[in-house]
């Protein structure tokens, strides 16, 4: 049983400053030792000396790391004289060779890149930041906010246990079919997703309107489409197709044909 704290304990001797157990000699030697174990020759330093010696050296201690700094030194940036190629001519004659070369190979590498490059309008679409671009050339024809694949991943909890990534490719495609008022026929992910049973009856997967007014379908079920939820426009909300808004969409459609190169980063 632990003892009350209103009970004392002990001997009723306070203890000296050497400890409970430590004592110079009988209790009759001398005037006891001051309460709460005061050296003898001093009086105790009270709680607020201690709180004053605490903060002091406590300043000591900052004042000596902001002085001391975090080791790094800065020194001004001193720019290095331009260095010449040992490959580069000195004399005149043999200097307007060697430029002559160089120029011959920018011809060479730039028609290399124009028969590179995508013959009249083509699609670009930045993932990163939602954007796409209809392009004719360098010159940009229609920058339109759009949503690509959300990258969410969509686990199957009974039956298959079958697993689906919601994200857009990434490579160069083209256009391969041009719908109107396109049917969306919604796949097994759709009704997993919303907790309901997969259809046996085909009818019941047609949706009607959720693909907006056009879709321009460039494979493996991938598609740039209208939305109902313009508002997260912006946002990589989609399953996988590039969602665009209804005026935007209507440009992106009148400027494209079967075959249109599109280009996904």
């Amino acid at each position: 049983m632990e003892p009350s704290p209103s009970s004392p304990t002990g001997n009723g001797r306070a203890p000296t400053a050497g400890g409970p157990d430590r004592s110079e000699g009988p209790a009759s030697a001398g005037p006891p030792a001051p309460a709460g174990g005061a050296s003898r020759g001093g009086r105790a330093p009270s709680g607020r000396r201690i709180g004053t010696i605490a903060a002091a050296v406590a300043g000591v201690a900052l004042l000596t790391a902001l002085l001391a700094g975090t080791g790094y030194y800065y020194e001004p940036y001193a720019e290095q004289p331009l260095a010449v190629s040992s490959e580069v001519p000195s004399d005149a004659r043999p200097l307007q060779q060697y430029v002559a070369r160089l120029r011959g190979r920018q011809r060479q590498l730039s028609a290399r890149l124009d028969a590179l490059a995508p013959k009249g309008v083509y699609i670009v679409i930045d993932q990163t930041q939602n954007r796409l671009y209809l392009k004719r050339a360098s010159e940009t024809l229609l920058q339109a906010v759009c949503s690509a694949g959300s990258g969410m991943v969509l686990r199957e909890s009974t039956g298959k246990k079958r697993e689906w990534v919601f994200d857009s490719p990434r490579g160069r495609f083209e256009v391969r079919t041009m719908l109107r008022d396109p049917v969306w026929r919604k796949p097994d992910w759709a009704f997993v997703e919303e907790s309901q049973p997969i259809p046996k009856n085909p009818a019941d997967r047609l949706d009607y309107g959720t693909l907006g007014e056009f879709a321009l379908y460039f494979g493996d079920g991938f598609m740039i489409h209208g939305t109902l939820y313009e508002r997260l426009l912006g946002r990589a909300v989609s399953h996988g197709c590039i969602r665009v808004g209804r005026d935007d969409l209507r440009k992106v459609w009148a400027n494209s044909r079967i075959g249109t190169q599109i280009y996904i980063y």
